[in-house]
């Protein structure tokens, strides 16, 4: 009897078990009718580099003889260019059967050389229709057919919880799978204003940038784009950039070759709770404009600082951060409906969207030639001053734009290239001398703030500086 009872509680715990093992998504099928649409892409990038050694050029004399610290002194440092080729792997995956490849723009921006393979071991130069820096997306051609491609899906039917795959090449292991849930929907990283990004807890690594991010019906729905990390590597926080957006993206950059995106010309901020009450409002919501550009189309229009934005073409902003998207997709020379709380009610206006200017012409400065000549200050940044023009088409009096970019304290606080530096701890920097001469100050392990102009949006980027991680 004892025996028989203890078969039927077997029985049933292994009962459990299998069901509770058949409740567990197999992703087998996923994989194999679309990895062969997934491709790794390597680059290879030639540059010269002018190092500033800390050592000077000392003549070969014994370090005890007394000439030896004067030489130490008052010899100029060792500057010296040198070339070397910085290799790096990124994902991607095929859109068209004609060969049209979607990744990030991080992954290929500034390489003299793209290498496609795919998962026959066969490889193409690959040759760049088109980045979109602000989105971090770039399109790229190799010359083939018949290629398998993926199929895309539709991220806003995206439900948090639900199991999401990741195909890519981390660290160069091509086609790994890994697999998790949607976090959360629509998340806002800092410095990004045109993303709702699709936060998972995926294993997302070094070499998984621009692959794909899969739902369990086989359709993508993402771009593997960041991770969040204090160490460089996975922390269960993944970011993709929804399908949906970069397909936009795309279609531009094939039709043209560049994003045309709109702009009102404001600055805006979330409206909190204490905020509405103070504005008469029923409840938090809209876009708080801060500050109008002088003679932009807000301005025009007759837009005032303090207005509340409670809907853009019709579109209702139910945070701040709906704002910047919604107009950056809106068609230039649009002329488009307002609707803004001031003083207590609703008043209507139109406004004709401009355009936002292009990455080319904010990083265009006419100066360098061929191949890149950069030196690299404490934080990794090789820094140029401005020109008239630039000064006059950003609309700013001075600033440092970034050229170039090691990795480490800067690139991990966020700073790209085509920023501009605009002011170091509340002092505005017009030299790189004087930018260097602020930043030596700083002491080492102590927090420093950058005033960061990037797509007409001005914020503060900080960081804690640790001298030994760019060297």
């Amino acid at each position: 009897m004892i025996q028989k009872f203890i078969l039927v509680i077997l029985f049933g715990l292994s009962s459990v078990v299998s069901a509770q093992t058949r409740e567990l998504p197999d992703f087998t099928d996923l994989v194999e009718k679309q990895g062969a649409a997934v491709v790794n892409i390597s680059t290879i990038q030639t540059r010269s580099i002018l190092t500033n050694r800390s050592s000077p050029r000392i003549p070969n004399i014994p370090e005890d003889d007394p000439f030896f610290e004067f030489f130490r002194r008052h010899m100029p440092p060792n500057t010296a260019p040198h070339e070397f080729e910085s290799r790096s792997l990124g994902s991607g995956f095929v859109i068209s059967t004609d060969g049209y490849i979607m990744t990030n723009s991080h992954v290929i921006e500034s390489a003299d050389e793209i290498t496609v393979r795919l998962t026959d071991k066969r490889e193409f130069r690959a040759k760049v229709i088109g980045i979109d820096r602000r989105t971090d997306i770039a399109l790229l051609k190799i010359e083939a057919s018949g290629l398998p491609k993926v199929t895309q899906g539709d991220p806003n039917k995206l439900k948090v919880g639900e199991w999401v795959v990741a195909i890519g090449s981390p660290f160069g292991f091509d086609s790994s799978v890994t697999a998790g849930i949607v976090s959360a929907k629509g998340r806002l990283l800092a410095q990004e204003n045109f993303v709702p990004f699709i936060q998972t807890d995926v294993a997302i690594n070094p070499g998984n940038s621009g692959g794909p991010l899969f739902n369990m019906k086989g359709e993508v729905v993402g771009i593997n784009s960041q991770i969040y990390g204090r160490t460089g590597g996975f922390m269960g926080l993944s970011f993709s950039i929804p399908i949906d957006v970069a397909t936009e993206i795309s279609n531009q950059l094939i039709a043209s070759g560049k994003v045309s995106r709109g702009r009102i010309g404001v600055l805006i901020q979330e409206v909190t709770k204490e905020l509405a009450e103070s504005f008469g409002l029923t409840k938090p919501s809209g876009a708080l404009v801060t500050t109008v550009q002088k003679s932009g189309p807000a301005e025009k229009a007759g837009i005032e600082a303090r207005d509340v934005i409670l809907k853009f073409n019709d579109i209702t902003i139910t945070t701040s951060s709906d704002l910047p998207r919604i107009v950056s997709v809106t068609k230039p020379g649009s002329k488009v409906p307002i609707q803004v709380w001031r003083n207590g009610s609703i008043k209507e206006i139109t406004v004709t969207v401009d355009e936002i200017p292009s990455d080319e012409k904010a990083a265009n400065h006419g100066s360098k030639q061929g191949k890149t000549l950069a030196v690299f200050n404490r934080i990794g940044l090789a820094l140029s001053e401005l020109n008239a023009e630039q000064k006059k088409q950003l609309e700013i009096d001075n600033g440092l734009l970034v050229e170039d970019m090691q990795s480490g304290i800067a690139s991990r606080a966020g700073i790209r290239p085509g920023d501009v530096i605009l002011g170091i701890n509340n002092q505005s920097v017009k030299t790189i001398e004087q930018f260097n001469q602020l930043l030596g100050k700083v002491e080492k392990g102590r927090n420093t703030a950058l005033l960061v102009q990037r797509d007409g949006i001005t914020t503060f980027i900080t960081m804690k500086l640790n001298d030994s991680d760019n060297k």
